[in-house]
Parts: structure tokens; sequence; C-alpha cells
């Protein structure tokens, strides 16, 4: 009905009054599916606030715990050709098992006693850096020796030195005692020439003073020349002195010159017989190393050199092997804006490829087939991925990963972070928020002890 007339009949006539109209108008239309969709908006609305866990997904690979556990080739530290080889690809070896033997290519290694003749030339040098410290020995003897007789010498020197000194003192006393008397005889012999002239005193007087007088002076000339004597003899103790200290100066320097001589003969022959050393220790070890053998218990992968006779350089990979005994991890990537909510010890569920998995992010309790891992380092710099590794080991206490798991397979992982209602989730996502920022339980208690 259009309801186009200005005089509507639905206002003055019920129509519900008639038959079909009570058939029509009273009757209830979709009832079930009403109170289904009642009920699916009442469950709804309940699953809203149900936790959900937050978490960070990631897409990784197995690898092994520590690096020498990971497949590598095994490399010649030397340039050699194959002689012989003792294992074949997929062999299982043993630590110290011999993979293959090599001979060496270069001349100077050719001569098979070679490490005999080094040793020999040692031996020989190492009684030559014997013999020059001897000489050593003897040349520092020889210097005590002279050290001791300049002594005794210098003291001898001193000595007479000091008796000469001791002469000149009492020359210079006899000098003195000399001249007091030359002046005494003077004055004596002016007195008897005064007396003389007076007419007081004989002139036998005046020539007995004369003859004092010529005495006294002829005793102090002599007591001058005594005294000149006295003052040579010192001079010549000293000369004496410094020619004992110079005599034996030239010949300690000679004897410490022989052996400053000598000892560098023997540095020499100690360096030259370390050098030997060094090559006999070379030459023993690179002989060994002709055998290249298993670093350890595992598997051969690859032979990436074969035949016989084939020649190889240094550092060039022989055969590939892979560790029998491996501690599995997984190593996966993470966004940087999720990098601050990964800590060390988190708990992180791994759904491996290969590996039938029924996986509910926001409920792991309710999850099939996934496994337990622990994070054990957060790379410190991006990767070229644009993201940041992180490293996971097995969980301690969740069930074993599967022993058939090789390293190199996928693995798709999930860090579980802080539960949140199903309503606060779906308004972050479309939102575009990070998940909530938190810190572990174990960093927050230690935060709290330190304040």
């Amino acid at each position: 009905m259009l309801n186009i007339s200005k005089n509507p009949l639905n206002k003055k006539v019920d129509l519900s009054e008639y038959n079909s109209g009570k058939r029509v108008f009273n009757k209830q239309y979709y009832k079930y599916f009403n109170r289904f969709l009642a009920g699916f908006a009442i469950v709804g609305f309940i699953i809203l606030f149900l936790p959900w866990t937050q978490n960070i997904s990631g897409q990784g690979e197995v690898t092994t715990l520590t690096p020498d556990q990971r497949p590598q080739t095994i490399q010649s530290p030397i340039p050699g050709r194959i002689l012989k080889w003792y294992v074949r690809e997929g062999d299982s070896i043993k630590k110290g098992d011999t993979i293959m033997q090599i001979a060496e290519i270069k001349s100077e290694y050719f001569n098979p006693n070679l490490v005999a003749i080094t040793e020999q030339q040692r031996d020989a040098k190492k009684i030559s850096a014997e013999s020059y410290a001897e000489k050593v020995s003897a040349q520092e003897a020889r210097i005590n020796a002279l050290i001791i007789e300049r002594s005794l010498k210098l003291e001898q020197a001193d000595n007479k030195l000091a008796q000469a000194r001791q002469k000149v003192k009492a020359d210079s006393i006899d000098l003195i005692a000399a001249r007091t008397n030359l002046r005494i005889a003077q004055i004596k012999y002016n007195r008897a020439d005064s007396l003389l002239k007076d007419g007081y005193v004989a002139r036998k007087n005046l020539e007995d003073a004369a003859i004092k007088l010529q005495e006294t002076q002829a005793k102090e000339t002599s007591q001058e020349a005594k005294l000149l004597v006295s003052k040579a003899e010192v001079t010549n103790a000293k000369l004496e002195i410094n020619r004992v200290k110079q005599e034996f100066a030239d010949k300690i320097s000679k004897a410490r010159s022989e052996k400053f001589s000598a000892k560098s003969s023997q540095f020499s022959s100690e360096a030259e017989v370390q050098k030997l050393e060094n090559d006999v220790t070379n030459y023993t070890i690179r002989t060994g190393l002709q055998y290249i053998v298993a670093p350890y218990d595992a598997f051969i992968t690859t032979a990436l050199r074969g035949g016989i006779g084939q020649t190889f350089k240094e550092g060039e990979e022989l055969v590939g092997i892979i560790p029998a005994n491996v501690d599995l991890a997984v190593e996966t990537f993470v966004r940087p804006i999720d990098l601050p909510l990964i800590h060390p010890g988190e708990k992180v569920r791994i759904q491996f490829d290969g590996w039938p998995a029924i996986v509910f992010s926001g409920w792991p309790n309710v999850s099939y087939g996934t496994y337990g891992a622990e994070v054990v380092a957060v790379e410190r710099f991006i990767s070229p991925n644009g993201k940041f590794r992180i490293l996971l080991k097995p969980d301690p206490d969740d069930h074993p990963w599967p022993n058939e798991i090789r390293a190199g397979s996928g693995a798709y992982t999930m860090a579980l972070l802080d539960d949140v209602p199903i309503w606060f989730e779906l308004w972050r996502q479309l939102n575009g928020f990070p998940p909530n920022y938190y810190q572990p339980q174990d960093a927050a208690a230690s935060g709290k002890a330190k304040k």
C-alpha cells in the first residue's frame, strides 16, 4: 500500500478486526533466527571480556646453541697433495679419526730427516751458547779480581800519600823552627855588632854570632830543600794514585768489553737456539698436519676434494662434516618496535615446519603441536633483513623437542607477553598500537628490592 492519498484508509479502518488481518499482523516471523542472533550477540559480548595473551610472532630456522656444533668444513693449514682417503660420504667418525693423508708440495720440506737435522743444529748452538756463558763467567771473575787488586793498590798508594803528607808537615815544622833560630841568630849578631861598636864586647863574640848566623842560615836552607822534596813526594804519591786508577780502569774496561762481547755472542747463540727450537716444533707439528683428523664426533657430508694426487692450497676446504651430537636452538627475528618487549629467560612457543599443529596465538594453552622455548640471547645490532635476531633454546619445563628435527628447518615462533581482554586486543589491532610494554617478574622484583 503506497499511502499516497491524503485520506489514508488504515487510519479510519482497523484491518486487524478482519480474519485476513488477524492472520497477517499477529504472526511472528523469524522467531528462531532472532533468538539465535540474540544469543550470538550475548556470547560475543561475553567473549570480548575473555583473557587474550598478547604475543610477538616471527619466522626463523633451527640452528645450534653453540657455534662449534654447526655444520662446517675442514681446511688444511698447509698446502699439500692428497695421498689417501680413509672415509666416504655419509660415514660416521669419532673424534681423532683420520679422514685423509696428504703430502708436502714445497721443496724445503721434502727431506724426511728435516726434524732430526734441525735438532742437531739446535744442540750445536746450545753448546756454543754455553761456551760463551762460561767465557762471560770467566771475564766476570777477572773483573772482580782486578777490582780487588785496584783496591789494594789504591790503599797502598793512599798510605804513601799519607806518609808523604806527614813528612811535609814535619818538614814544615822544622822549617819554621829553622827560621825562628835564624831570626834569633840574626838578632844576636846585630846585638853583638852594636855592642862591639860601643866597646862593650870583644870581636870574638861578634865572630861567634856571625858563625852561628851562618849555621842557622844553612840549616834554614837545608830545611827548605827537605820540604820541597817532601812536597814532591806528595805529588808523586798523587800521580801514583792516578796511574793506578788509570791502569786498572783500562784493564777493567778491556775485561768488561770482552765480557759484553761474549754476552753478545751468547745472546746471539741463544736467539738462534730459540729460532731452531721453534723450527723443530713447527716441523714436528707440520709433520702431524699431514693427517687430517676429525675434530669431534661427526658425519661426513661432502668430499670437496676428490681423487688421489690432487693438490690444494692452504686454507682450502677439503671435506664437509656435521656434528653427531648437537644442542638444537632456534633463531628468529622480531621487528625493532617489538624488541623492548623481549627479555632473556622469557617463554616462547614454536611451531616447526613439517609438524602438524593447531595454533591459537592468543590462547597458547589451547594450541596443539607447539613446543616450548626460552629466550637465550637478544642481538644488540640489527640484522641485514631490518630485524633483530633472537636465539631460543628448549624450555626445560616443557616437553622435549622432536628428535627428528634437523638444523636448517624452518620454525614459526610466538613470544608470549601480557594477558589482556579480547576487546582491548581488538582495539589495539584496529588502531595499530604495539603490545603492552612490560617487565618480567624477576626484573620487577629486583627493581623493587633495589628501591
